[in-house]
């Protein structure tokens, strides 16, 4: 047993590498509780909306709503992350999360609720993540350092999907035993957790790179962040896979409820567990990919195919049991997904482009929502669900074949690593800001 703890020893501390800082363990312990409350609100935001409508167009119009600030401002997010105090400016936006949470749960529990009341309320979390998402996303090497990255991106995701896991079970329980209005406030006392990580931690320990910070015009700015993505390969042929299966295949806040309600017709408890399911694959692949390192561009390239046929199967499936296994296999190949195109951008840009780049990545993976939430609901009223989410898994694998003709010998192919480092290297240099001075901008 001891010669088997001391093979297992070096993998344990490779997966849970992070955690021996101090700063991201806090983050890691704040970010876990808070996610398991958005969690429960989400599953309670799309129960309230089905009991209120019961349209499947509805449910798309809150995501397109939550998701369409996040399409219009989060590039002016990733200027702001490359130009303010990441740590005092995720307190802000946590702060103001908190309380779009608790509105909404008294106006469940006064009984006042209306439909419109969720559709201003989803538009004001959504501003809200249009600037927390590329801040948070680009903070994590500045907890960490570039060579626990990889680590500590992996583990954020097992994070989420423990989260997920927990928040939606616990948010249909919530619902059927204790009342619709449990899971908002749930919600809003979890902020409370991460605000108080970002208030403890120890700024004198952040890796905060000297550099530019970047200045002068804010749409100058965001172009310096376009132009470097469309010059370097590397990061364009990942922006193509997110722009079509960030689009139509990570609609999961729409689908899911979609299939529990009019493809298995099953409730709350059943619902949560979908989510749950899905959550649980998503963790493992989490976990093993904080273990061994990240994929490569031939295995990020395997994973989306299976993403596309697990999702084509889902849309056939008409089992429960079965249903809920596809969720699970989703789950570990759409983590797989985000985590290692995450991964691969944060350590191929340069730092003062850095927040910028991952507002294009967040933009491309959470703002591409309004157009894939809306259309999910629209097509689900209209075709039905199953069809939908067939023609949804057919043009996601067309972004496959599309990334592929784009990458060519650049990506793909032997060589292509030393031809993308020269050619990330040449458009990092052209948009090199010529005006700023280095600071610790924490």
């Amino acid at each position: 047993m001891s010669r088997l703890g001391t093979a297992f020893r070096p993998l344990i501390a490779r997966q849970f590498g992070s955690l021996a800082i101090f700063n991201y363990r806090v983050y890691f312990l704040g970010q876990t509780v808070s996610l398991i409350g958005t969690w429960m609100q989400t599953t309670g935001q799309a129960w309230l909306v089905l009991r209120l409508t019961g349209s499947p167009l509805a449910l798309g119009t809150v995501t397109t709503l939550q998701f369409l600030p996040i399409t219009v401002f989060t590039l002016f997010g990733g200027v702001v992350a490359d130009r303010l105090p990441k740590r005092r400016m995720l307190m802000v936006t946590q702060s103001a999360a908190l309380a779009q949470a608790l509105v909404l749960g008294i106006l469940v529990a006064s009984g006042q609720v209306e439909l419109w009341h969720v559709y201003v309320l989803a538009l004001l979390l959504g501003t809200i993540n249009a600037l927390d998402g590329p801040v948070r996303q680009s903070f994590a090497v500045e907890l960490v350092g570039k060579d626990q990255l990889a680590n500590a991106v992996a583990l954020n995701s097992s994070i989420f999907n423990v989260a997920r896991i927990l928040g939606p079970g616990v948010g249909g329980l919530a619902i059927a035993w204790v009342g619709l209005s449990t899971t908002f406030f749930l919600n809003a006392a979890s902020f409370v957790a991460v605000i108080g990580a970002y208030a403890i931690m120890r700024p004198s320990e952040f890796n905060s790179p000297h550099r530019r910070a970047a200045q002068g015009n804010v749409l100058r700015q965001i172009g310096e962040g376009i132009a470097y993505s469309v010059r370097t390969p590397a990061v364009l042929f990942v922006f193509i896979l997110l722009a079509f299966i960030g689009t139509f295949g990570f609609n999961f806040t729409v689908v899911i409820p979609l299939v529990a309600e009019f493809a298995l017709k099953v409730g709350p408890s059943k619902f949560g567990l979908l989510t749950s399911a899905m959550g649980a694959g998503s963790l493992v692949g989490a976990l093993a990919i904080a273990a061994f390192g990240k994929a490569s561009t031939k295995v990020l390239l395997l994973d989306c195919v299976g993403f596309v046929l697990l999702f084509a199967a889902i849309a056939l499936s008409t089992s429960y049991p079965l249903t809920a296994a596809l969720f699970v296999l989703l789950g570990g190949t759409s983590v797989i997904f985000s985590t290692t195109i995450n991964t691969s951008l944060q350590l191929t840009v340069p730092d003062h482009l850095r927040g910028r780049v991952m507002s294009i990545f967040f933009l491309l993976f959470a703002g591409s929502t309004p157009v894939g939430g809306y259309l999910t609901g629209f097509l689900g009223e209209k075709y039905g669900v199953r069809p939908t989410l067939a023609a949804e898994a057919i043009i996601s694998g067309v972004g496959i074949v599309v990334a592929l003709a784009y990458a060519g010998r650049f990506v793909v192919f032997p060589g292509a690593g030393r031809r993308a480092e020269q050619r990330a290297a040449e458009a990092a240099a052209a948009v090199e800001p010529r005006d700023g001075v280095a600071r610790d901008h924490v």
